[in-house]
């Protein structure tokens, strides 16, 4: 008789607690006009979050997306937001 393979379940511990940023908030309300709401979903640097971290569905996550490059084109939001850590003249440093 074969023996019988036991495999462990591997354990995992996500890196980011998943928050839920759109408790209450309907998905009519995520729009460009709503700046606020949008502000949460933008990193110091500018990038929109990803949904691992925010925790939002798929349908979510296009409506907030293409509300922040709408509210970037009628300049709501920054495209880039200079913070701290940032070097004059970009990566390319000659």
């Amino acid at each position: 008789m074969a023996k019988k393979i036991i495999r462990k379940k591997p354990k995992f511990q996500p890196v980011f607690k998943k928050v839920d940023l759109l408790k209450g908030v309907d998905n009519k309300d995520i729009n460009y006009k709503n700046v606020e709401l949008l502000k949460k979903f933008i990193q110091d640097r500018g990038r929109i979050r990803s949904r691992e971290i925010t925790g939002v569905t798929i349908q979510q996550q296009r409506l907030i997306s293409n509300a922040i490059k709408n509210a970037r084109e009628l300049a709501l939001l920054p495209f880039v937001t200079v913070g701290h850590g940032h070097k004059k003249g970009g990566r390319r440093n000659g």
